[in-house]
């Protein structure tokens, strides 16, 4: 992970744009970001303090701009943009001296294969006297005009770059970077300031963490809604098959229980009671009461039942004569 956060086309621009500066120059450096610079303000660590802000104690802040109107040599340092969410810009290295001859570089890393020229001034003498450059110690040539143009520019002319003129003096070291041409588009930049007491927070990680977190929230909102309304499907369903149920039982319960009309019950009633209780009419009951008597009580005239009483007496007398012997 980078040691700090930056954000695409977010950069510092210089005017005059050069990387070094005489004592009591002015320098405006402004913080752009897509053609807005709404929320950017300027930072710096120098000599005199670290991530000190345009207005704490050095320069005028205009908005993103911070405008230095009399640059001394503790005004030496790397200053870069920082968005308020703490988001920061690449950043530069300007040197202010108080000598008389300064090299005229590009303050951001140039493009590989782009041609660099490089100019050495004086501050009081016109711009065109011979010097003589230098890299990183050692001299490359001298040029009449005081100019001298890096053709198609590689990775190996990287380096600390000095100018010096005759009479005049040397000037301070500035470095040149060259960056790769891109094949896709560029990432967003990543250098950092000098070390400072803590870094700004990876905002832009912040951001994506939450934009996956907001889609996580609703696709779980919505897969839950989908369980509710399958939920409330199945429910109605098991209802509906309940309704149905209690309506069959209804039905079988109401076939079981049918009870014809009370009228019809008691008449059936009436017809068993009738049969049973059926009685002949008081008469004739009196008739079989009397056939009955008459049968059981029947006897013979009372003439006949003499002669039948007679006969069973001149039965038994034999049977006593026949004893007699």
């Amino acid at each position: 992970m980078p040691c700090c956060t930056t954000t695409q086309a977010a950069g510092v621009t210089v005017s005059p744009s050069r990387s070094q500066f005489f004592k009591g120059d002015s320098v405006s450096l402004s913080c752009e970001e897509d053609n807005s610079s709404a929320g950017w303000t300027v930072r710096r660590n120098t000599t005199r303090g670290t991530r000190n802000e345009c207005g704490d104690g050095w320069g005028k802040p205009a908005g993103s701009t911070c405008n230095i109107t009399y640059l001394l040599p503790s005004d030496s340092g790397v200053y870069w943009c920082e968005w308020r969410e703490g988001a920061a810009s690449s950043s530069i290295q300007l040197t202010v001296t108080g000598g008389s001859v300064i090299l005229q570089s590009p303050v951001l890393p140039v493009m590989e294969g782009d041609d660099v020229t490089l100019s050495c001034h004086t501050k009081t003498a016109p711009s065109n006297l011979p010097a003589a450059f230098y890299k990183d110690g050692s001299l490359i040539r001298t040029e009449p005009a005081g100019h001298m143009t890096l053709h198609h520019v590689t990775s190996s002319d990287e380096g600390l770059y000095r100018c010096s003129i005759s009479a005049h003096g040397e000037s301070p070291s500035s470095s040149i970077s060259v960056s790769g041409r891109p094949t896709t588009p560029p990432p967003p930049p990543s250098t950092c300031p000098p070390p400072s007491s803590t870094s700004p927070p990876d905002y832009q990680s912040l951001l994506h963490s939450i934009q996956c977190l907001t889609f996580f929230n609703a696709g779980v909102s919505l897969l839950l809604l989908v369980v509710l309304v399958l939920h409330f499907i199945k429910k109605n369903h098991e209802e509906t098959s309940t309704s149905k149920v209690y309506l069959h039982q209804g039905q079988k319960t109401s076939i079981k229980d049918r009870r014809p009309p009370s009228g019809t019950e008691d008449l059936h009633q009436g017809q068993k009671t009738s049969v049973r209780d059926r009685r002949p009419p008081s008469g004739t009951e009196d008739l079989h009461q009397g056939q009955k008597t008459s049968i059981k009580d029947r006897r013979p005239p009372s003439g006949t039942e003499d002669l039948h009483q007679g006969q069973k007496t001149s039965i038994r007398v034999p049977e006593d004569l026949h004893q007699g012997p």
